[in-house]
């Protein structure tokens, strides 16, 4: 019997030691969890005629492979699509033959088509809906599909869309004087206090110029600016007075208009634009005359720049015209027991029996950890740990092998008796 008993610790110390090299193998493999081994001792219930007291052990058996899912090291990679879990939850992937897997590695790219893939090209499931016109969001959205990111671009939209399309926050001096120039001159200096511009767009995108001249209007304690504009340097239009509060120097009233331009005027072709502009942001205080913010609801035709994904896994766009656009939202899944997943290689985990079934969310939601982007977690394998437990291993082999080596002296020791 002492055979067998060396024969199981031989056995164990090398699945033992399997899993370690196992384990030093992938320690620089991005989200991978290292296993260790769990043994149990092996009796035969029949021998010493039932009595527990004669029991002798039969060795040792393997019983599982257990995975550690403790959190690894986090590092930056520079790519905004690359991302690390902080906390509980695997990305859901899916694989070539639509079947679907789980990973901690969260390297990522965009393919030729536009979805977000692992190295090996199966594709990240995350929330998006897809409109009629091609254009995707995450809003609405409950059905896990592969992320993607449009290769279009997004269209120009004219100034002029939602409300008070042109806002300006500024500040006019309260001490200054009226000009010394009279009447208004939009090419002479002298003959206004402040001016400012704020660009506009028409319907194909082109960038116009509206200007706005403020001259103060006597007497100086009327505390009443006259706002004077112009569209690509035509011809100047009084659009309205703005008044300031004496005491607070906040705007009482004025300083609204709309601005209407055929499309002969524009000469690009684009249709007629109209526009509100809105300056109750304006207020008039003793500090020097300037312009804090700027604001207009247009914009110029513009391609992708670039993709980032925020801590609560909402991928966005940000477009070479300055725009920005939610695009889709990353899932997580986590299960009640992690160490029931079964591994297909590649850093991915299968669904079984065992693991239960996945709980699918946004990340921050629920068990789920969050997301940074722009880094991958590392390995969680303890490099220090698995040399000593090498070690260990290596005596426990050696010291079953002493014993069936012991045996077998024995056994030559009995048969040369005479």
């Amino acid at each position: 019997m002492a055979f067998q008993q060396g024969l199981s610790g031989l056995n164990s110390s090398a699945r033992a030691l399997d899993v370690i090299s196992s384990n030093v193998a992938n320690a620089a493999t991005a989200g991978f969890k290292a296993s260790s081994t769990v043994f149990a001792d092996a009796f035969a219930s029949a021998m010493g005629g039932g009595s527990t007291s004669a029991q002798v052990g039969m060795g040792s058996v393997n019983q599982a492979v257990r995975q550690s899912f403790t959190q690894g090291a986090v590092t930056a990679t520079g790519n905004s699509l690359d991302m690390a879990i902080g906390g509980n939850g695997f990305f859901v992937i899916q694989r070539g033959n639509d079947t679907v897997a789980y990973t901690r590695n969260g390297q990522f790219d965009l393919d030729k088509n536009g979805y977000v893939v692992t190295a090996l090209g199966e594709r990240l499931m995350g929330y998006q809906s897809v409109g009629s016109d091609g254009m995707v969001s995450y809003i609405g959205s409950t059905t896990p599909r592969p992320l993607y990111v449009p290769p279009q671009g997004i269209a120009a939209k004219a100034t002029g869309n939602t409300g008070a399309a042109v806002t300006v926050r500024a500040n006019l001096d309260s001490q200054l004087e009226v000009p010394a120039t009279s009447p208004f001159d939009v090419n002479d200096p002298d003959s206004y206090s402040f001016a400012t511009s704020v660009a506009v767009y028409d319907s194909l995108g082109n960038q116009h110029s509206l200007n706005m001249y403020f001259v103060r209007e006597a007497p100086t304690t009327s505390n009443t600016w006259g706002v004077y504009t112009t569209f690509d340097n035509s011809a100047p239009t009084t659009q309205s007075d703005i008044v300031f509060d004496s005491t607070t120097g906040a705007w009482e009233s004025g300083g609204e208009g709309t601005i209407s331009i055929p499309s002969a005027t524009l000469g690009t072709g684009a249709a007629d634009l109209t526009f509100d502009y809105d300056l109750s942001q304006f207020t008039q205080r003793r500090a020097d005359s300037a312009v804090y913010e700027t604001t207009q609801d247009g914009s110029p035709p513009g391609e992708v720049a670039s993709v980032s994904i925020s801590a609560d896994g909402i991928m966005q766009a940000s477009y070479t015209n300055g725009q920005t656009r939610e695009l889709g939202r990353v899932i997580l899944a986590t299960f009640r027991n992690p160490n029931g997943l079964s591994s297909l290689g590649d850093n991915l985990w299968g669904e079984t029996i065992d693991s239960g079934s996945p709980a699918v969310a946004a990340p921050g939601e629920g068990l789920n950890g969050t997301i940074s982007s722009g880094r991958i977690e590392e390995s969680n394998v303890d490099m220090s740990q698995e040399l000593v437990q090498m070690i260990i291993q290596q005596r426990n082999y050696q010291a079953n092998a002493q014993s069936i080596k012991t045996q077998d002296q024995l056994l030559q020791t009995l048969i040369s008796m005479r």
